[in-house]
């Protein structure tokens, strides 16, 4: 009886596929994305409406109880401003907050897993927003002002210079980052916007009346009032102390919690 050996077949390794490069997300691309996702839901299509209503309504508190004299184009750039440092701030805190109350991080952060070039693009989109919405501001402020010369029978005054206008938007965009700054530590949307009010209205308060009854506060006081150094640009051209009193209390108030509440989103855990 014979026996039959059979040899073991080899087969050829099969080869393995060249790895695909996929190219990183453009930046354009994060940025239109980040400004869509502003307005998509119904919040965020209201407060967007909302700027162009409150500066209606600003515009005409100013047409119906201003005295003739003070029908001029500053006056509504001071009225409009008071509205759209509330507005404008709490679209910069949703945008962040937004992806921790509605729960789409997990998914914001999948598609896209550098979180820094994310927050780049919110804050980006962020400071469009608050230069757009202003130009929209002023542009209802300047049909109020026109409005407001016919009614009133006088000649419109279009006493705001560049330099005013833009200290204006430098002002409203520093209360922009206040909100995104807030949206960053808190990551929740009712903590930032309650967290926005303490700080815009309740410290400065407090920090007003210490500086009436506390001599030794009132020469601190612009030196550490981040409220106060930014509210000047509504009303005065700063002079240089002024200017180092608004960087020294930027720099306190938010450049470093900016950065506390960057890297504590660079590390917050995403369910």
């Amino acid at each position: 009886m014979s026996t039959t050996t059979t040899s073991p077949t080899t087969t050829a390794p099969t080869p393995a596929r060249p790895r695909v490069e996929v190219p990183p997300i453009p930046a354009t691309r994060l940025v239109a994305v980040e400004l869509r996702k502003m307005f998509d839901t119904r919040a965020g299509a209201w407060l967007l409406a909302s700027i162009g209503l409150t500066a209606a309504l600003a515009s005409a508190a100013v047409v119906l109880w201003a005295p003739d004299e003070a029908i001029t184009f500053s006056t509504f750039g001071t009225a409009l401003g008071v509205p759209m440092t509330v507005v404008l701030p709490i679209i910069a805190i949703l945008s962040v907050t937004s992806e921790w109350s509605q729960r789409s991080g997990l998914t914001t952060f999948t598609l896209a897993p550098r979180r820094g070039r994310v927050l780049l693009a919110k804050g980006v989109g962020v400071a469009i927003v608050g230069v757009l919405g202003t130009l929209v501001a002023f542009g209802v402020g300047a049909l109020g002002n026109l409005l407001g010369a016919a009614v009133a029978g006088v000649d419109p005054v279009w006493d705001l210079s560049l330099a005013e206008f833009l200290r204006i938007l430098l002002a409203m965009n520093l209360s922009v980052a206040v909100g995104f700054m807030l949206g960053l530590v808190f990551r929740s949307s009712a903590a930032a916007i309650v967290g926005y009010f303490v700080y815009s209205f309740v410290l400065p308060t407090l920090s007003g009346l210490l500086a009436a009854f506390q001599e030794w506060f009132r020469d601190l006081q612009p030196w550490v009032d981040f409220n106060l150094a930014a509210t000047r640009l509504y009303d005065v051209s700063p002079t240089g102390e002024q200017w180092s009193q608004l960087g020294v209390t930027a720099l306190i108030w938010l450049v470093v919690p900016l950065a506390v509440g960057t890297v504590l989103t660079l590390r917050s855990e995403v369910k």
